[in-house]
């Protein structure tokens, strides 16, 4: 049998991709400081990027449109 897979928080994830976006130490560095492997620090960090926009999205434009199209409807 092999290990068990281990599992990070989303709390962690965020740490080590905004250290790795921040770009004042290597992917190696940060992989060596928190045990993990590079890739995943590539990984992480690569999700941040991608991510990045929708964590500051509240939902309101697509609340705002859905409301456009319900009145347009209506008023039909």
């Amino acid at each position: 049998m092999g290990r068990k897979r281990r599992q990070f928080s989303n709390q962690f994830k965020f740490t080590v991709a905004l250290e790795a976006v921040k770009g004042l130490k290597t992917i190696n560095q940060i992989a060596g400081e928190h045990n993990v492997h590079p890739n995943q620090v590539s990984t992480w960090k690569r999700q941040l990027l991608a991510d990045g926009p929708a964590v500051f999205d509240n939902g309101h434009s697509s609340t705002e449109q859905e409301q456009a199209v319900r009145e347009t409807e209506l008023y039909e």
